[in-house]
């Protein structure tokens, strides 16, 4: 798998249409939750793509501190389904916490987890910090990575 790393203008106009139909295809069709996935933050946003041939199967969003909380974040963590098995989720996630590493200079990450997911996100380095809540109607939890 390629990842490439681009703000938001520099994406091409078939890159922007592939991530809004896998973040649909996932977050909206594969767990059945309507939300409204354009927020205005996309713009803010480094978008990190994971190619596989032609075809984007791993997509996250990486803000700097204060575009989305206080600290830097990574969200809309995708994978198309049948690419899961291979560990890309781990490839992509760890890509992400490099960049804000080297390229943002920064070393704590905070992110809003799918609760089922903190596993997944401890394997990171990341721990649960407060409470699981609700958003989209799907539990949640924010977890940080020191």
């Amino acid at each position: 798998m390629i990842f490439t790393i681009k703000k938001f203008n520099e994406l091409t106009t078939q890159e922007l249409y592939d991530i809004l139909q896998l973040r649909s295809e996932v977050f909206v069709v594969e767990q059945d939750c309507v939300y409204q996935d354009l927020d205005y933050k996309d713009q803010l946003a480094f978008h990190i793509l994971g190619v596989l041939g032609n075809q984007i199967v791993a997509y996250a969003r990486i803000f700097k501190s204060g575009d989305y909380f206080l600290k830097p974040s990574i969200g809309r963590i995708v994978v198309k389904e049948e690419f899961r098995k291979f560990n890309h989720g781990y490839q992509l996630v760890s890509k992400a916490i490099n960049f804000i590493e080297n390229n943002l200079q920064e070393s704590k990450i905070l992110i809003s987890a799918q609760s089922y997911l903190t596993r997944f996100y401890n394997s990171l380095g990341f721990i649960k910090i407060g409470e699981e809540y609700l958003e989209d109607g799907i539990p949640h939890i924010k977890m940080l990575r020191n």
